[in-house]
């Protein structure tokens, strides 16, 4: 409890939110100077001290004292870095959080910033091919889909879903909300994405950790269980067929820019590589935002939060993976016991024999029935002993001579609109 009541001042992005003000005056200045928000002072004090106090209490050396101790220094962490917003401090707080485009998985080689490059590569090679046109719906026609979707998979837990005229993003999702940007343009996918991704996963595992009453830390969405929550949520939007080529590209462009900006682009040479990526200077500034709120804008010291999109959906699916391939399928659905970070999962394994956790409230709908995951995973794992440069090779060379298949030559929609998903 004490970590629970420790966290509730960490509120991360409504701390680094700019207000609409910000991008008005921007263009107001002829987008040529770097915008100029400002951030209520965090006093971290409070916050530090509880963590201190449950620290001092989980000092064994067992998997669940261990699990509390990795709690107490991500809100700790969080807390630090919420009090040097707009310093160059912040951002290397951001890299311990959340990570950075170059951080390693646990095999110590592979990247999201790799990812990143190869969804890049891959999706530019794709782009006169025809995908097939994507409906277009409006904030009303998404609000239906995502309201009949909720009220059949929560009942009478399901967010209230409804249409405001202003709001940051296309979508934001809560607990016991959704709300939708009157204004805002959709596809059918995007609806999909934001079901998916917002309602089966992040309103599911809110709702099965606020049901946690002997662990209710596994309520909190505190930084430290970031990088799974997003994971898994993207990890939804592929098994479920959600996913599309410009959402994959906008979540890659996220990492590049956070490494431009590392680089030491300033906010101005970001928001013109967006502006160059998706012809609209609205949506570049957005983006560009993500990258610089709570950093400098002057380039070197960005907010690193987006590459636990990448990082995370790498994660999960090869914990996903390697629980099946070591037959410990019964820990896949402990991802939907609350928000939890998957290195938390052999303390949960030791929570739920002492019979402290209670089993997912909510699973997504293709965790429901773990047939199709399995035999998903068991495939996914024996395709990664393949070596794919070689059959790289025997396709292209069999493929050099076949001329094109006339077809409507239809480019790939690039990164035109917003996220429905955050």
């Amino acid at each position: 409890m004490l970590l629970r009541e420790a966290e509730r001042p960490v509120r991360v992005l409504r701390t680094l939110a700019w207000p609409a003000s910000v991008r008005e005056e921007f263009f107001a200045r002829g987008a040529a100077e770097l915008p100029r928000p400002s951030y209520a002072p965090v006093d971290p004090a409070p916050t530090l001290a509880m963590v201190h106090q449950a620290r001092s209490l989980a000092d064994g050396d067992d998997e669940i004292d261990s699990w509390l101790r990795r709690q107490a220094w991500a809100i700790e962490l969080g807390a630090r870095m919420l009090a040097a917003v707009g310093t160059a401090e912040f951002s290397p707080l951001s890299v311990e959080l959340y990570g950075e485009p170059a951080t390693q998985l646990p095999d110590q080689a592979s990247t999201s910033l790799d990812l990143a490059r190869a969804f890049e590569t891959t999706l530019g090679m794709a782009a006169t091919v025809n995908l097939g046109p994507a409906r277009e719906l409006d904030a009303i026609q998404v609000a239906e889909r995502v309201r009949r979707a909720v009220d059949r998979h929560f009942g009478g837990d399901a967010p209230e879903v409804t249409i405001v005229d202003e709001l940051s993003a296309n979508a934001l999702a809560q607990t016991g909300e959704i709300k939708l940007r009157a204004s805002a343009r959709f596809t059918d996918r995007d609806a999909a994405q934001l079901i998916q991704h917002e309602a089966f996963i992040h309103i599911a595992t809110s709702l099965s950790g606020r049901a946690q009453v002997d662990v209710p830390i596994l309520g909190a969405g505190h930084p430290g269980v970031t990088r799974t929550q997003e994971g898994l949520a993207v990890f939804a939007e592929f098994i479920s067929g959600a996913i599309d080529p410009e959402r994959l590209g906008r979540l890659a462009d996220r990492v590049l820019a956070i490494q431009m900006a590392q680089d030491g682009a300033d906010f101005l040479d970001v928001y013109r590589w967006f502006g160059d990526r998706t012809g609209d200077r609205e949506q570049a500034f957005e983006n560009a935002r993500r990258v610089f709120r709570g950093g400098t804008l002057t380039g070197g010291a960005p907010f690193t939060k987006d590459v636990v999109y990448l990082d995370g959906l790498l994660r999960v699916h090869n914990f996903l993976r390697a629980a099946v391939a070591t037959g410990r399928t019964d820990c896949l659905r402990l991802l939907f016991a609350g928000k939890l970070d998957i290195e938390d999962i052999p303390a949960l394994c030791h929570l739920s024999a002492m019979g402290l956790l209670r089993p997912p409230r909510y699973l997504a709908p293709w965790a429901e029935d773990l047939r199709f995951l399995v035999a998903y995973l068991a495939y996914s794992g024996f395709l990664n002993q393949v070596d794919l440069d070689k059959i790289r090779t025997h396709y292209r060379d069999l493929l050099a001579n076949a001329p094109p298949v006339a077809d409507e030559r239809v480019p790939i929609a690039r990164r035109t609109g917003g996220d429905a998903v955050d």
